[in-house]
């Protein structure tokens, strides 16, 4: 096979016919889910992309394959895996699960063609591309670059680069990188080289060596074989073991003519790696109209079960020569009306159809920043069989032909399909028999651009996207937020059983394993974060039972002085029902700060100067007196003893090291969601239920000191049904102080809740990075849910998809949800839960059912998935 390259020099590439080329590669943009004004924003960034450019483009979008061994070091990347081994275990793990899938991520490539400048640069163009002929022939190494032309181009590249429109992530592609590029369209269907490596190498370019550019050789790239309409059965010519003469003659005829090569509608490409089958298409009709939500067809390539290469050759006219194209046609349009004039039936209706068409273009070119886009795409499907391969395209065909998409996949032409996609090839003339005419707006709804990408580059694998019909692992890494100077904050909401705990534990433990720490309140009657704590992180948990006054949680014995008092004056305030700017708010803050100032300050100093202002008298001391008998009536009770027992132990907050703290209020009792926002009912409500809310309080308090004391790691205070917290003013501003400050002391925040009206105003909830959302069968709470996520509320069929997530007693759908990751891309994943013994803790389905099985076998069921 002949190798189009001759030279590689940083983007640019010199090709055997005379033409330099400049590569780009681009980065993903949009997503299914993506909000009207978001996908306006999108589809005007590849608009202004396109009208930047002039003359003629390719646009590459190829699947690179991944393999599981790469998930599994981008799973423990920077993470010390001697002193954590629970990570490396979880990656092996991960690894098992996701072996024998086709995984891939989708990858975007800009290729322009740079026009010399002058006469004799467009005749050294002319002459390389002659001499490279001879090259060949002759068998010499490639002609050197001269340095000054080396310079010429490197300034049109750049040049372009900066005149790129609509403020997208564009970069120089690497040597190695285009190198890839053309390795990746031959090794289609067997293994070849991995992006992630040539991500990363720095070889495969051109170095400036005595004025001239010198390149490795590219023959190796060529060592291929390409055989139009191939069959397997044509390289196995030998005899085989046992088999006679005649029947191993019979068979290599039956092979050779079972079905003529113009059945045999795909090419074998063979390498010294093994032999893979390639079927190559080009779009032949698009539809004349098509509604914008279904007009991204390229967008939606992704869904399919198995992986689509694109691309695309362009050629952008500017306005005023379309214009004149137009004008042609359409008087091309009026010679058939009048040929047409004498015929009974009169002219076809088609006619009419097409100078509307032609009429609409041209008022739409009007602006003189419009342009036409001809466009020739060719789309590619593989594998590892003929039959595979077959099998591929005619799905792919009739899939297409379903959305009034044409595609032809020419017999004779494959070869030359083929080619389009090699970096540096010329056009194929096969291809220009389906080009396409569009305006630049209409070409940008195909979603060129666009791709099904979600999660973080490193982190846990805690899920699988459902957006993508191969097996995509959706990898989150809280802890590294705070280093990309972003907020560390999750919030996951949904129905009971919906999964929500099982996210915040499973993400609670993955940051464990990768060396950092997390403060956890559990206020659970089973104590199940203390449970499972004991067994994910076996000597590295520590369980504070707050509910059963073992140690003096007293914020001003246990808390710095300042954030003590504030603490106690916060406590005080929920404990009793007062409101801050009372005369009995103002009481309780002068008793509170006197006792605070003492030598030995506990809470019981509190009741003694609040006796002392009593004696008084005046409206103060009256004010006084009555918080004084509040006081004692609380102070009196078990609940309360570990406040105000002076006799207790305080909480050495010293001594929280471990890597898992978990605070348990199990006994402490709420009181009821409805009394929470109406002050009326809440003082109605049972002592114990207010005693326990403000110990809540308190005990989130202390979480918050513990995480922000320790900067050395990444410390996430979690808090599962927050409702309890965020519905007090005092717990509101503890969570908006988490989620504010949190990113300067390296920690962050993860809540958990039924509804999005429970993690507090819109403050708290814009600080929020990253969102899921699972079932919610309630079509309110459902609105308000995609309303959190940045989702049109008044979309039916999102609200249908939410209410019908994870439906109930469906195992194979157990775990799935919407998730917003942290660069603001939405996707529906499914949560994986690794069967390891660690994990067995994790649910709390009754019997212990649960997890996250394979969901149409993507992930394989083996002994590390549940």
């Amino acid at each position: 096979m002949r190798v189009a390259i001759r030279h590689i020099h940083s983007n640019l590439l010199w090709s055997v016919t005379g033409t330099v080329w400049a590569v780009w590669r681009i980065e993903p943009i949009g997503s299914r889910y993506a909000s009207p004004l978001e996908r306006q924003e999108a589809h005007a960034r590849v608009t202004s992309l396109i009208r930047s450019l002039s003359g003629s483009a390719r646009l590459y979008s190829l699947c690179a394959r991944i393999e599981p061994w790469e998930v599994a070091e981008r799973m423990v990347q920077g993470v010390d895996v001697v002193a954590n081994p629970g990570a490396a275990e979880i990656a092996e793990v991960s690894k098992a699960m996701m072996a024998g899938t086709e995984m891939h991520r989708r990858t975007l490539w800009l290729a322009i063609p740079l026009q010399a400048p002058g006469r004799s640069a467009q005749w050294s163009q002319a002459r390389g591309g002659m001499w490279s002929m001879f090259e060949e022939q002759a068998g010499l190494p490639a002609a050197p670059v001269p340095e000054a032309e080396v310079a010429l181009y490197e300034g049109l590249a750049r040049q372009l680069e900066s005149g790129f429109g609509g403020g997208l992530r564009i970069r120089a592609a690497r040597p190695a990188e285009i190198v890839w590029m053309h390795q990746h369209a031959v090794h289609r269907g067997m293994a070849g080289p991995l992006l992630a490596d040539a991500e990363v190498s720095r070889q495969r370019g051109g170095r400036l060596v005595g004025a001239q550019l010198r390149s490795p050789g590219y023959a190796s790239l060529g060592q291929v074989r390409l055989l139009e309409g191939g069959n397997a059965g044509e390289r196995d010519r030998g005899r085989r073991p046992g088999e006679g003469v005649w029947d191993s003659v019979r068979r290599w005829f039956a092979s050779r003519f079972d079905g003529t090569a113009l059945s045999r509608v795909w090419l074998e490409v063979e390498t010294e790696d093994g032999v893979g089958y390639q079927a190559h298409m080009g779009l032949e009709e698009i539809p004349e109209a098509v509604h914008e939500s279904r007009a991204d067809i390229l967008a939606q390539l992704e869904r399919l079960e198995f992986p689509v290469d694109v691309v695309i050759d362009l050629t952008i006219v500017d306005s005023a020569r379309a214009r004149r194209q137009i004008a042609k046609k359409k008087r091309e349009l009026v010679d058939q009306a009048d040929q047409w004039a004498a015929h009974p039936a009169g002219a076809p209706d088609s006619i009419y159809g097409a100078a509307e068409t032609l009429g609409e273009q041209e008022a739409r070119l009007g602006s003189s920043v419009e342009r036409e886009v001809q466009s020739r795409t060719v789309l590619t499907v593989w594998g590892a069989t003929a039959q595979e391969c077959d099998e591929r395209a005619r799905t792919f065909k009739a899939r297409l032909s379903g959305a009034n998409y044409a595609v032809i996949r020419p017999r004779g032409g494959q070869l030359r399909l083929f080619s389009l996609g090699l970096p540096g090839a010329a056009a194929a003339r096969r291809a220009r028999e389906c080009t396409q005419f569009q305006l630049s707006e209409d070409f940008a709804l195909s979603g060129p651009l666009t791709s099904g990408e979600i999660g973080d580059s490193t982190g846990t694998m805690i899920a699988q996207s459902l957006d993508v019909g191969t097996t995509r692992p959706v990898l989150l890494d809280l802890a590294d937020a705070p280093l990309r100077d972003a907020a560390a904050s999750l919030a996951v909401i949904g129905d009971l059983g919906s999964g929500k705990s099982v996210v915040l534990k499973r993400l609670t433990a993955d940051i464990i394993d990768r060396g950092h720490r997390a403060i956890v309140i559990d206020r659970t009657t089973q104590r199940e974060w203390a449970a499972f704590a004991r067994t994910a992180a076996p000597g590295r948990a520590q369980i504070i039972d707050a509910a059963q006054a073992e140690v003096s949680i007293d914020p001003l014995r246990v808390l710095p002085p300042a954030q003590g008092e504030a603490a106690a004056i916060s406590y005080l305030t929920l404990q009793l029902c007062l409101e801050p700017m009372s005369a009995q708010g103002a009481a309780v803050s002068r008793a509170v700060k006197a006792a605070a100032s003492s030598p030995r300050p506990h809470m019981g100093l509190v009741l003694e100067e609040l006796e002392e202002i009593a004696r008084e008298g005046g409206a103060r001391g009256d004010a006084a007196a009555e918080v004084l008998d509040l006081l004692h009536t609380v102070s009196d009770r078990p609940l309360a003893a570990m406040l105000f027992d002076p006799a207790l132990p305080a909480l050495d907050l010293s001594d929280l090291s471990a890597d898992l703290v978990v605070f348990s209020t199990s006994g402490l009792t709420l009181p009821p969601r409805e009394a929470l926002a109406r002050p009326e009912v809440l003082r109605a409500q049972p002592l114990e239920a207010l005693i326990g809310r403000a110990v809540l309080y308190l005990v989130a308090a202390i979480s918050r000191q513990v995480a922000f004391a320790d900067r050395s790691r990444f410390s996430p205070v979690v808090v599962d049904e927050c409702y309890w917290l965020t519905s007090s003013a005092e717990g509101h501003a503890l969570v908006a102080e988490l989620a504010h400050d949190g990113r300067k002391h390296w920690a962050g925040l993860m809540l958990g809740g039924h509804d999005e009206l429970d993690l507090g105003d819109a403050t708290i909830q814009g600080l929020i990075r990253y969102r899921l959302l699972a079932r919610t069968g309630d079509d309110a709470m459902a609105r308000r849910g995609l309303n959190f996520l940045g989702l049109p509320t008044d979309d039916d069929g999102l609200v249908e998809l939410v209410t019908g997530l994870s439906p109930a007693g469906n195992r194979d759908r157990v775990g799935e949800m919407l998730l917003r990751d942290g660069q603001g891309r939405i996707g529906l994943i499914q949560v994986i839960v690794p069967r390891v013994d660690r994990y067995a803790k994790i649910f709390t389905t009754p019997g212990g059912a649960g997890g996250a099985p394979a969901k149409r076998g993507r992930v394989r069921q083996t002994a590390g998935v549940r």
